[in-house]
């Protein structure tokens, strides 16, 4: 049982005062707050650590077929109103993480634990994409998130995919039909585009059963006043956090205006109010990342307390009835 400035919850069956739920395709959630990608999920104990703390899901880092070096240190900054960071989506590799992934579903399973699995994976090449989507699919994660849109490694990999309709749709496809049918196929756009929009209902037309809205935006560039050179040794990184949060509410709800399929939110979110308002303009799930850096890993059980307070205080007494709700 973890105790945090008053609020009190079950860490192994994730049990509050108020069921928080939700159904995303098909899958069953414990509660809408989900790890998001780059942000401590990486072993399978960081994984455990995670849901330990509250989490309703863990999304794996971005995993590359054969690995990736990414991005020598320093590769992150922050302050109070945004963070910065250009790992540049240092991995492994397919089988290690496979690895990690089998050591967090044996503890689920162990556990009997709700906290689902997506996993994350990447690639500089369509094939690429196909090949880890299909090695990840036969652990039997409980979704594939199909990363398309980082926007800090653009000087190995060229423009990302997320920012080409028909290059996004053609991944989308692939991947698609080569990762079995029960499994989710969930594609993470970029917000650094003219037309997002279009880019999304391209991605549903081509078989993606799920979106992630969305990766980072940038890239960014901070200067280190004493040497006069950018604090990141890439020069330039993808930005997030609590400044950014209008332009993620926009976005997400112009994208659910247009498309069918459900919407994974991940941005800016600090606080249970912050999740609420993502949920209002159509994320069925809330991906969490930066608030770590600000609220340490506890924050995902603290949002989920205050997510239901505010859901108790305003009569809600199912967290779904609030999707899409500001449309």
């Amino acid at each position: 049982m973890l105790h945090s400035k008053g609020l009190c919850y079950n860490l192994h069956d994730l049990t509050f005062s108020m069921d928080l739920s939700i159904l995303y395709n098909n899958v069953q959630f414990p509660n809408p707050l989900v790890l998001a990608s780059g942000i401590l999920g990486v072993t399978g104990n960081s994984f455990k650590h995670v849901v330990e703390n509250g989490a309703g899901g863990v999304t794996t880092k971005s995993i590359w077929l054969n690995g990736n070096p990414g991005h020598p240190n320093p590769t992150m900054a922050g302050t109070e109103h945004f963070f910065i960071n250009a790992v540049g989506l240092s991995d492994a590799g397919v089988d290690k993480a496979r690895e990690e992934i089998g050591v967090y579903l044996d503890w689920a399973k162990s556990q009997s634990t709700q906290a689902l699995l997506i996993a994350n994976v990447v690639a500089g090449r369509v094939e690429d994409f196909c090949e880890t989507a299909e090695k990840v699919a036969e652990l039997e994660p409980h979704l594939i998130e199909v990363n398309i849109s980082c926007p800090n490694v653009e000087d190995q990999f060229g423009k990302p995919f997320a920012c080409d309709l028909n290059q996004a749709a053609r991944v989308t496809k692939e991947v698609r039909s080569r990762v079995p049918a029960h499994i989710p196929v969930i594609v993470k756009l970029s917000p650094n585009v003219d037309n997002l929009v279009e880019i999304a209902q391209s991605v549903e037309a081509a078989g993606a059963d799920g979106l992630t809205c969305f990766n980072t935006f940038g890239p960014g560039m901070v200067i280190d006043l004493e040497t006069a050179q950018p604090v990141l040794a890439n020069k330039v990184g993808g930005v997030s956090g609590p400044g950014l949060k209008p332009l993620v509410v926009k976005k997400i709800y112009d994208v659910y205006k247009a498309v069918k399929i459900p919407i994974i939110g991940t941005g800016s979110v600090l606080t249970g109010r912050d999740a609420i308002e993502l949920m209002m303009v159509g994320a069925t799930l809330v991906g969490v990342g930066t608030a770590v850096y600000y609220r340490g890993v506890e924050v995902f059980g603290k949002i989920v307390e205050e997510m239901r307070e505010w859901c108790e205080e305003n009569g809600v007494t199912d967290i779904s009835e609030i999707i899409g709700k500001a449309h």
